[in-house]
């Protein structure tokens, strides 16, 4: 015998043994993954706090690096810096732009003082926080339609990407102020421009840069070709993705993309469901390769349930190694689906609306969410208002297939059936507690005012429907 002492089996357990840890049985990064990856910390997710202070929908969160400071920005055209933990507001200022703000970003390295935000007045904007806490806002390119999303280079403090409902992809630098036009996205059977809604870079190759919009393409593009000798090359797609049953469909696009740290791609489809792929699902160069190889290469992981029908949604990982999809609805809830699966675990009620963007805290298991309403929700283990799961909760119809919700189906069209529903989902509710041995605690719907009553936001709005939300 060797004398070493023989290892522990493992098993496969989602709540984490905290006496391993005790006992130096389970190293820090391991405890602390395996702490906020559990499907058991997951499942206690619960609405902990609001944060309440703009006049208009929330169209863009974000966390700062360390994670102490939540940045959004909104249909008031305001940008606000939160201390979430206490949900107090740390600064508030104009962002410059004249309609919706669709996006806002801390640029790395900056010590937070360094905001790009992109909005609907088609502008990309600067702030910058001086040390007397007064900001300086500036104007530093324009694209010929809205800019819905920007991308930040990975580890740079000065460079990052935008892209346009003009089919153009600009590149920025503070250092020069100067925005460079990249490309302009076109399909290729007509040579028609895409007009693209979304923008993301591969934080394990920066080089890689996928763009999306309104075709059924996410096309991902290699930075690098544009910066060597071959540039003239570079508004040729290195790669394309794309569902083998939508190609071809004039009938979607994409509204949201998002790369994991494995360097997948998840892709958003309007009108339709989530799909991830892996880099060996990409039909290459040319996006109509032979049927036999498309079918072969076709097999991405599908995520349903929800409905992504009324504005350009986002999609997100969540999870210290992205072990889960979350997005929003146009139901109100956030779905949170188990990635390697595509399995539902929670759909959990959150806006009276839509829930548009969803962003994962960068190191805690809690995540913050916005949308149609004027206030952000902080989600987090042990939240004082936790929802239903999705297997204690009633099945309603919507956009041709079943979806579960958390409490109580809504019908949007008519308050008086709201009120019935809730009723019914009451009872149905304590039948099950009562079979299960189990009591849930629901969601309970505020009674704020919509935001929709802000005379302001109306006389911006560039589509002319007064609702002034993105998308």
């Amino acid at each position: 015998m060797s004398g070493r002492p023989a290892k522990r089996p493992r098993t496969d357990h989602s709540v984490v043994n905290v006496w391993e840890r005790e006992l130096g049985l389970l190293p820090n990064r391991s405890f602390s993954n395996r702490f906020s990856a559990s499907e058991d910390l997951l499942r206690r997710l619960g609405l902990d706090k609001k944060l309440d202070k703009h006049k208009g929908c929330v169209n863009t969160v974000s966390f700062n690096a360390d994670g102490d400071i939540l940045l959004s920005g909104s249909d008031d055209r305001q940008v606000i810096l939160w201390d979430w933990q206490t949900a107090s507001v740390k600064l508030s200022f104009d962002s410059g732009h004249f309609n919706n703000i669709f996006q806002a970003k801390f640029m790395p390295f900056s010590d937070d003082r360094t905001i790009v935000t992109s909005a609907a007045d088609k502008q990309v904007r600067y702030s910058k926080i001086l040390e007397s806490g007064q900001v300086e806002t500036s104007l530093l390119g324009k694209h010929q339609g809205p800019v819905h999303k920007l991308a930040v280079e990975p580890g740079s403090p000065f460079s990052f990407y935008t892209c346009g409902e003009d089919g153009a992809v600009k590149h920025f630098d503070l250092r020069t102020r100067v925005a460079t036009n990249l490309f302009t996205c076109k399909e290729a059977k007509f040579n028609l421009v895409v007009y693209l809604h979304a923008i993301a870079v591969d934080p394990r190759n920066p080089g890689l840069l996928a763009v999306a919009g309104m075709d059924e393409y996410a096309r991902v593009y290699d930075i690098r070709s544009y910066r060597s000798e071959g540039w003239y090359n570079f508004t040729q797609p290195i790669d394309h993705f794309c569902p083998g049953h939508l190609i071809g469909d004039d009938h979607v696009g994409i509204t949201g993309l998002a790369f994991s740290d494995q360097s997948e791609l998840l892709a958003s489809y309007s009108d339709e469901f989530i799909y991830l792929f892996t880099p060996d699902m990409g039909l290459g160069p040319t996006p109509y390769p032979s049927s036999t190889k498309t079918e072969e290469r076709m097999t991405p992981q599908v995520y349903k349930e929800h409905t992504n029908r009324e504005t350009v949604k986002g999609v997100n990982f969540f999870g210290p190694k992205c072990e889960y999809v979350v997005s929003g609805s146009d139901c109100g809830r956030i779905f949170i689906w188990r990635k390697k699966d595509g399995e539902l675990l929670r759909a959990m009620e959150a806006d009276r609306h839509v829930v548009n963007c969803i962003e994962s805290h960068p190191h805690m298991p809690l995540m913050c969410s916005s949308g149609i309403d004027t206030d952000i929700k902080i989600w987090t283990p042990g939240g004082t208002e936790k929802p239903l799961s999705p297997g204690n909760a009633k099945q309603a119809s919507g956009f041709g297939n079943p979806r579960w919700f958390d409490g109580y189906y809504v019908d949007d069209d008519d308050d008086s059936d709201d009120e019935s529903s809730e009723e019914s989902s009451d009872d149905d509710d304590s039948s099950e507690e009562e079979e299960n041995g189990e009591v849930d605690v629901e969601i309970t719907k505020d009674d704020d005012n919509d935001h929709g009553d802000d005379d302001d936001d109306e006389d911006e709005d560039d589509d002319g429907d007064g609702d002034g939300d993105e998308g």
